[in-house]
């Protein structure tokens, strides 16, 4: 499914040339890097015709993209590169923008070898570097910046996941309803971070959200929700009754973000779930928030402001579906020596349980099946069929590699992250709720030294795949300075004890 509320990247590239080099020079090699950007990945890239050597230019080149409609930029130094106005572009081109530069061709069979057409952008590239410091300005710059053709579009390629998250967290506004439940303080985080980022808030009360609910009662869309929901679950389909009331809730969700997102363009929830929701509104929302998040609207639990925004990135970057857990229980010692010893190579400690009550999507879930949710019946029903407890959606999480991640603000509203790559592994979790267990190296030291020692909350977005490189980049563009990983052995992290 494609994802509904992230944005789609639409790129441009602009040669630059000093001009004592030969402007044909950067003109060609532009011309090969778009030829081997649209043969390898069958993507549209806008070529600016215009070659940067002087301001005008500049404004001229800027003119061009704008016109195009780009809203992301590669600035490619075909030959050394004028710093000022080269850096210009960055400064007044309005989204994320990327520099490389040209590595030179062969010249063994050239009569003067690089007598006559060495281009020297990797000088240039230093110098580049140097302005966008000098003046403030923040660009990617890749691993190796330098390349062939066929090098510098691969570039292009991974830089277009991390442009997408910028641009989708300059036009993000985050709403919320409800104050975060009592004795789960873990998820309050002070929000005046969030502007530095860019991003909007709009926090609501519950009330607001229950009346806008009983609005939507016999709303005429929901006989055609409810179908779909029933298309979807399937044979999962254990508690059909509960449909009509999550179609009302969702049509709620979809309707309240078309009418308060204002002049934003992408909208991420965050949601009180528990303890009162189920008795006032009759159900879980949990089955709502996967499938929200499926479409690109993440809904985290628990009013955890910081875990949409980290699903929203995932899913910028990622360009599927995330889901927000909780780093929840330690794996059984028995299923351990039955299902993991021996067949993975990971010890007890480099695993744990990711869990959340029922909000994974369908799409990420093997067999889900529509329950309620357990530890609620517990004390609003006991004694009773399930009734205002019903609303998950349970099963496994499908195994494969996943990226752990979190952009948090600490107390004293300073934004930290953390990402730690690992994987989901085919075994069965002998329990309740969207679950699964997962294997990261060198979990304990993480847990401790990372998790703990930073005051980092107990919710993590989990991206499906290997994503950390394009969200440290991501990460490191937006000014966030501490960003942590699973540290291998032998690396100690900072205050680590190194006796022990």
């Amino acid at each position: 499914m494609k994802l509904s509320n992230v944005p789609e990247v639409s790129l441009g590239i602009v040669a630059v040339s000093r001009d004592c080099f030969p402007m044909s020079l950067s003109e060609n090699r532009r011309r090969a890097v778009v030829k081997a950007f649209k043969e390898k990945f069958d993507a549209p890239l806008f070529e600016c015709q215009t070659v940067v050597e002087n301001e005008l230019d500049m404004r001229k080149a800027l003119s061009e993209l704008n016109n195009a409609g780009c809203n992301a930029a590669v600035v490619y130094l075909g030959n050394f590169g004028p710093e000022t106005p080269e850096t210009l572009i960055a400064k007044y081109f309005d989204g994320p923008v990327m520099f490389a530069a040209a590595a030179e061709e062969d010249c063994l069979d050239k009569p003067c070898g690089l007598c006559d057409d060495r281009g020297d952008a990797f000088c240039g590239m230093l110098n580049a570097g140097y302005n966008l410091a000098l003046r403030g300005i923040k660009a990617f710059i890749p691993e190796y910046p330098g390349g062939s053709a066929e090098q510098v579009a691969d570039m292009i390629n991974e830089f277009i996941p991390a442009a997408r998250a910028v641009i989708g967290l300059k036009n993000l506004k985050i709403i919320s309803f409800g104050p975060r439940p009592q004795d789960f303080l873990a998820c309050n985080a002070p929000i005046k971070p969030l502007y530095e980022l860019g991003v909007e808030i709009e926090e609501n009360s519950e009330l607001d959200l229950f009346a806008a609910y009983n609005e939507h009662n016999g709303d005429e869309r929901i006989p055609a929700l409810v179908a779909q929901m029933e298309a979807e679950l399937g044979e999962g389909n254990k508690m059909a009754g509960i449909l009509p009331k999550l179609a009302q809730y969702e049509l709620t969700l979809i309707d309240w973000a078309d009418s308060h997102k204002g002049e934003r363009r992408y909208v991420v929830f965050a949601n009180k779930c528990w303890p009162s929701f189920q008795t006032q509104f009759g159900f879980v929302p949990c089955y709502v928030n996967g499938r929200l998040a499926a479409r690109g609207i993440p809904v985290s639990c628990e009013v955890d402001i910081y875990g949409a925004l980290s699903e929203y990135i995932g899913e910028c970057v990622s360009g599927g579906a995330v889901t927000l857990l909780d780093i929840n229980n330690t794996v059984p010692i028995d299923i351990f020596k039955q299902d993991i010893e021996g067949k993975f190579p990971y010890t007890q400690r480099d695993t744990f349980m990711g869990f959340h009550c029922g909000n994974g999507s369908p799409c990420i879930m093997q067999s889900p099946v529509m329950n309620f949710q357990r530890i609620m019946h517990r004390g609003l029903e006991p004694d009773k069929e399930p009734d205002i407890t019903r609303g998950t959606l349970e099963g496994d999480i499908i195994p494969g590699d996943i990226t752990f991640f979190r952009l948090h603000s600490s107390a004293d509203c300073k934004l930290q992250a953390y990402a730690a790559q690992g994987e989901v592994l085919p075994v069965k979790t002998r329990s309740f709720g969207t679950i699964g267990i997962f294997a990261i190296n060198e979990m304990a030291r993480f847990y401790r030294y990372v998790l703990i020692q930073k005051a980092y909350p107990h919710h993590g977005a989990v991206v499906f795949g290997h994503h950390g490189k394009t969200l440290f980049s991501v990460l490191d563009y937006l000014g966030v300075r501490d960003i942590s990983f699973n540290r291998p052995s032998g690396m100690l992290y900072d205050r680590e004890n190194p006796f022990k």
